[in-house]
Order: structure tokens, then C-alpha cells, then sequence
């Protein structure tokens, strides 16, 4: 059973202090740290301290560094580690090893975001020496001596509580910009969805389609000529616009997208007018929305995936390098299903048949890279294929025993 995360125990009250000097460190464990008891101070830290005050405990986890490189690789464990500092208590000097300005410098090139208090006798630096030595920060703040423990227990909490203001504002603006494109996505993949229910013996072609796309593509990027062309983006892009290859079909009339038999030469010319119906209402969509560039690629494919390599395809008869890469990975998925898949108009082959079938057509249809690499990961196709098939048993099996 996993015990419920409290707020508590998010929040970053990880605190760094670098200062060459023991004592220090112990006053500012006496102050900061899990335990502290700041009664418990004597009257010789009053020249340090200031008025003894009994403040409340604050709960920081304060760790200690005596030199700036100590502190340097204390910080980079935790980034390391994923528990980073949320500030640092860095002194001004340190003998013999860095100062605190060159310790901050170090320490800001490995966690840039680290909130940082530079603690300074009235004799070192003023605020227009930290400005001339790092221009205007709002990350550093400066901490005279002789120390007073308000002061000290202020900066802690204001520093943390700022960083975690700034990550958890990070952090739920990366999680809404997932939530909106996960809700995009849901819709994009229903109005998809919209042009194949009307041939309810498609099954569940999209997902195989972004399934298999997602296969070619990555095997694409890691061993092909085109690995300079495919980044992450474009593969993401990819399995967001592959469902929306066909999104055209919605305005092909039904007696020619429905029709059981060999369509006649006119009823093709209908059926070829999906690829420019779905391109343009795509295109349309793509000029009033910031689609990130999955929309431009959607267009593409919708436009494209039916052109050939040697250029026999429709509608434009663009040939090889000048057809999109992503359409051109779409239109061997696409085949690959389709022959697959039982249709109105044919029963399905069997994956070996139409695996030859495709290879008939190697440099004539397909493109012969993208068609290697089909090759290299047929068997995984076939894992997608029968997957989903045993999903859709299982849900027929369901709906017809009651299981």
C-alpha cells in the first residue's frame, strides 16, 4: 500500500551551507536545522546572533561544506541524485581554496536556478560590487555580519519557499501543456475515428496505423539514411498525425466507400478526392491553431500517402525524395493493414502473403528504405497485429457471454 505524498514532504527545504569555518556551521545547524533550539544558544553567540529569540522549528535539512569545491560537488551529487538544493549559504572568504564569488560561479553553471546568499562582513562587498560581479540577479541576496537569527530563518524561508513557488509553477504548467495535448490528441483521434466507422470492418486501424508508424520511425532514426531527417519532434509529430491519413473520407459518399465490389473508373476519381478533402480541411485547421507542427505533417500525410515512389500515385504523382518522409512511412502502414484487414470488398490475406505482396512492390510503391526497414521489423508488426486482435476477441467474447 503507498503512503498519500503531503505537501510537506514535496517541498525542497534542502539548504547548502558552504563556510570555512566549524562554528559557523554549528550556530546555523543551532537555527536551521530539524532540531533547532535557538534557547539553547549561550551568551557568547550573542555577538553573532544578536537578541536570543525562541523561534519556531522550521524543519530545513541543512547540509554541510567547508571549502567551495566541496560544495560544488555536494551540489552536483544532487542534481545527480534529483535532490537538489533548493539555496546555499555561501562565506565570502574561504582560505585557501575559491572565494565565495568564483564558489557561486561554479556552483550557478551546474544548477542555475539555485537561490544563493552570499554572507559578507560590512568591509568585503556592498550590493554594487555583487552587481558589478554578476549584473542584476534576482537569485543572490547578501547577508552581513555579525548574523541575526530572524534574519537568517527569513532568508531560509523566503529562498525556499520562492524556489518551490518557481518549480511547482514549472511543474504545473508542463503538466497542464500535457493535459491540453493529451485532450487534442483524444479529439484528433475521434474525429479520425469519425471517417473509419463509417466502414465498420476497419476495426482498430488507426491504432495499428500509429502503432506501426511509430515502429518504422524510430528504426528509421536509429538505422537509415534518413536518421539526420527524424528528431524526437518528428517522431511524436508522427504519431499524432498518422490517424488522420484518411480524415478525408468523411465526404465520400457512401455508395462509392461502402460499395461491396471493384469500383468503376468514375467512382475512383470520387474515392481519390479524399486525399485533397481531408489535406484542405486540415490545412484550414492548421492556419487557426498553434498545432506545433503535427497538423503541418497531418496535412502531408492526408495529401500524399497515396503517392508512389516511381510516381504512379495520386494525386500530384510526386516521385521519391520529392513525396514527405512521413508520408511515405504512412503508405507502407497503411497497405500493410489494409491487406490485412477484411474490407467490403475483399477477405483479409494472411500477414505472410501480404508481406510479399509488399515486397512485389519495393521501389514501385514503396520506398525501398522505408521498405528495409519494414523487413527489419516485421515481426514486431506482427506483434501489434495480433495483439490488437486478441483485444478485440476478448471484447466480442465479453459482450457475447456477458464476461
Amino acid at each position: 500500500m503507498h503512503s498519500i505524498e503531503t505537501n510537506e514532504q514535496r517541498l525542497n527545504k534542502r539548504i547548502l551551507l558552504i563556510d570555512d569555518n566549524k562554528s559557523i556551521h554549528q550556530d546555523f545547524h543551532m537555527v536551521l536545522g530539524a532540531e533547532n533550539n535557538t534557547s539553547t544558544l549561550d551568551e557568547s553567540k550573542a555577538a553573532i546572533f544578536g537578541d536570543m529569540v525562541k523561534l519556531p522549528d522550521y524543519k530545513f535539512e541543512l547540509d554541510s561544506a567547508f571549502q567551495g569545491q566541496e560544495g560544488l560537488e555536494m551540489v552536483t551529487k544532487a542534481i545527480n541524485e534529483q535532490r537538489p538544493y533548493a539555496m546555499a549559504f555561501v562565506d565570502v572568504r574561504m582560505p585557501p581554496g575559491w572565494d565565495g564569488i568564483e564558489t557561486i560561479r561554479e556552483l550557478w553553471k551546474v544548477q542555475p536556478d539555485l537561490q544563493v546568499v552570499i554572507c559578507t562582513a560590512f568591509s568585503d562587498h556592498s550590493w554594487s560590487d555583487v552587481i558589478r560581479k554578476f549584473g542584476r540577479t534576482d537569485q543572490l541576496l547578501i547577508l552581513k555580519k555579525p548574523f541575526d537569527i530572524i534574519e537568517i530563518q527569513q532568508l531560509a524561508c523566503s529562498l525556499t519557499e520562492k524556489w518551490n513557488l518557481l518549480n511547482n509553477l514549472d511543474r504545473m504548467v508542463k503538466d497542464r501543456a500535457e493535459q491540453i495535448a493529451q485532450a487534442r490528441d483524444l479529439i484528433v483521434f475521434t474525429l479520425a475515428g469519425l471517417a473509419e466507422s463509417r466502414d465498420p470492418e476497419t476495426g482498430e486501424h488507426l491504432e495499428r496505423i500509429r502503432c506501426y508508424c511509430q515502429i518504422l520511425v524510430e528504426e528509421l532514426k536509429e538505422n537509415s539514411q534518413y536518421s539526420d531527417q527524424i528528431d524526437d519532434k518528428f517522431i511524436e509529430n508522427l504519431y499524432r498525425a498518422s490517424p488522420l491519413h484518411d480524415i478525408g473520407k468523411v465526404g465520400i459518399p457512401d455508395m462509392v466507400l461502402l460499395k461491396p465490389g471493384a469500383l468503376t473508373e468514375s467512382e475512383f476519381e470520387i474515392m481519390r478526392q479524399h486525399t485533397e478533402i481531408g489535406a484542405e480541411s486540415l490545412d484550414k485547421s492548421c492556419k487557426l491553431a498553434d498545432s506545433g507542427g503535427f497538423l503541418e505533417m497531418a496535412v502531408d500525410i492526408a495529401r500524399y500517402h497515396h503517392e508512389r515512389f516511381n510516381g504512379t500515385g495520386y494525386m500530384e504523382g510526386l516521385k521519391a525524395q520529392d513525396i514527405p518522409l512521413s508520408a511515405r512511412i504512412v503508405a507502407i502502414a497503411d497497405v500493410f493493414d489494409a491487406l490485412t484487414s477484411a474490407r467490403v470488398y475483399k477477405d483479409a490475406f494472411r500477414p505472410e502473403i501480404a508481406k510479399l505482396m509488399i515486397e512485389e512492390e519495393k521501389g514501385e510503391h514503396f520506398d525501398p528504405v522505408i521498405f528495409d526497414v519494414f523487413m527489419a521489423r516485421y515481426e514486431d508488426l506482427l506483434k501489434v497485429r495480433k495483439r490488437m486482435d486478441s483485444v478485440d476477441a476478448t471484447l466480442i467474447n465479453s459482450i457475447a457471454y456477458g464476461k
